[in-house]
C-alpha cells in the first residue's frame, strides 16, 4: 500500500482538521455509490479509508510515523469497520464544511465541556463610561481539590471504555434498500465521556466537581451600554471529570444618573432656566463626568436650545475618542404673577412696542373680580 499521506494528499505535518478534510473530498470522489462497477474506484476507496483510520488515531499515527506500514497495527475501527463507515456518513451528510460541524465526526469521546453561566453586575453611569475591575461572587461548581477533577481517587487514572474503546459512541452498521446505513448513540457504559472512573474520588464520587462559592474578578471596558454582556472563556462552571470548563458571561446593568442621560456615546442634560435669565444670560453649574463645570447661558437664548460640551460624554467602546454632552435649554414662563410682577413686565412690553392685555383687564383679573376680592 502506498504512503498514507500520499494516499490522502497531505503532507506528514497535516493536522487533524487537515487530514480530515482531504478523506472528506476523497470519499466523496471514490465511495462505490459514485463510482457504481468501477472495481479500481472501490479499492482506492478502501485504502483511502484505511489510511484515514490510522491517521485520525494520534497513537496508531504515532506509531505509523515511527515504524512505517509494520507497526500501524489494524486499521479496523472499534467496530471492526476497516472502511470507516462512521466517517463516509459523515463525509456525505455533513455538509462538507472545513469544520465538520454536524454528523458523527468519528465520534466524540473525553469528557463534555462545562455549561455556560450568566450573572448581573449594576455599575454606575461613570464605571460604564470609564471602566472598572469589579468582582462576583458566584455559587458554581468547581473542580474537585480531592481528585483535582479527575473524577478518580488521588493516584488513580480512568481507563479507556471497553465498550466504545474510547469514542463515547456506540455504532451500528446495517443494510437498508439505501445500503449502508450507520447510525451512532452515546454509550451508556461511559456516559459518552469514552473513560471509565475505575476508582471514583471519594469526595465528589466520580463526578470531578463540586459545588464552590468563587470570587471572579471581571474587567469592565470603557464605553459598555446597559444591556450589553461580556464573555468570559473558561470562567464558567467546571466540567464533569476534568473537561474543558464552560464560559461566564456577565450583563452589564447601568443605574440612572441623577441628571445625565445617555444616548449612545453622548450624554444629555436637560436645563430649566427662568425667562428673564435666558433674556438676560445667566451661568450655572453643572456635575458631569469629568467634574463640576461652569455653563454660560448667552442672552437671548431660546427654548429648545442645545448647548454643546465637546468631548464630556462617553469613550467609544473598543475605540478612540468621546462623544459630547448636550444641554437642553427649557425656558420657565412664571404663571403666577403678583400686581407689582405683572405692572413691570406690562411697562417691559411697552417699551418693546408688544400688545398685551393690560394687568387689571386680564384674565385674572377679570376672574378676581367676578369672586370679589377676598
Amino acid at each position: 500500500m502506498a504512503n498514507f499521506y500520499d494516499l490522502l494528499g497531505v503532507s506528514s505535518s497535516a493536522n487533524d482538521d487537515e487530514i480530515k478534510r482531504a478523506y472528506r473530498k476523497q470519499a466523496r470522489e471514490l465511495h462505490p455509490d459514485a463510482n457504481p462497477g468501477d472495481a479500481e474506484a472501490e479499492e482506492r476507496f478502501k485504502e483511502v479509508s484505511a489510511a484515514y483510520e490510522v491517521l485520525r488515531d494520534p497513537e496508531r499515527r504515532r506509531r505509523y510515523d515511527t515504524f512505517g506500514d509494520d507497526g500501524r497495527g489494524s486499521a479496523s475501527g472499534p467496530s471492526g469497520d476497516a472502511f470507516g463507515f462512521g466517517d463516509i456518513f459523515d463525509a456525505f451528510f455533513s455538509g462538507g464544511g472545513a469544520g465538520g460541524g454536524g454528523g458523527f465526526g468519528g465520534g466524540r469521546g473525553g469528557p463534555p465541556r462545562g455549561q455556560d453561566a450568566e450573572t448581573t453586575v449594576q455599575l454606575d453611569l461613570s464605571e460604564a463610561a470609564f471602566g472598572v475591575t469589579t468582582n462576583v461572587d458566584l455559587a458554581i461548581p468547581g473542580p474537585c481539590d480531592r481528585c483535582d477533577g479527575s473524577g478518580g481517587e488521588p493516584g488513580t487514572h480512568p481507563e479507556r471504555c471497553g465498550e466504545c474503546d474510547g469514542t463515547g459512541e456506540i455504532r451500528q452498521i446495517r443494510k437498508s434498500i439505501l445500503g449502508q446505513l450507520v447510525t451512532a448513540a452515546p454509550c451508556v457504559r461511559c456516559q459518552g465521556t469514552g473513560q471509565i472512573i475505575p476508582n471514583p474520588c471519594t469526595q465528589c464520587h466520580g463526578d470531578g466537581r463540586m459545588r464552590t462559592r468563587q470570587d471572579i474578578e471581571v474587567e469592565i471596558p470603557a464605553g459598555i451600554d446597559d444591556g450589553q454582556r461580556l464573555r468570559l472563556p473558561g470562567r464558567g462552571p467546571a466540567a464533569p471529570r476534568g473537561g474543558a470548563p464552560g464560559d461566564l458571561y456577565v450583563l452589564v446593568r447601568v443605574r440612572p444618573h441623577a441628571s445625565l442621560e445617555r444616548h449612545g456615546v453622548d450624554l444629555v442634560h436637560r436645563r430649566t432656566i427662568a425667562m428673564t435669565q435666558a433674556a438676560l444670560g445667566a451661568t450655572f453649574d453643572l456635575e458631569t463626568l469629568d467634574g463640576t463645570e461652569t455653563v454660560t447661558v448667552d442672552p437671548g437664548t431660546q427654548p429648545g436650545h442645545v448647548m454643546r460640551l465637546r468631548g464630556r460624554g462617553v469613550p467609544v467602546l473598543n475605540g478612540r475618542g468621546r462623544g459630547d454632552l448636550l444641554i437642553e435649554i427649557n425656558v420657565e414662563v412664571p404663571h403666577k404673577l403678583d400686581h407689582d410682577q405683572a405692572t413691570l413686565l406690562a411697562e417691559f412690553a411697552s417699551l418693546r412696542g408688544e400688545a398685551i392685555d393690560p394687568p387689571e383687564t386680564g384674565l385674572f383679573s377679570k376672574i378676581r373680580a367676578a369672586f370679589g376680592d377676598r
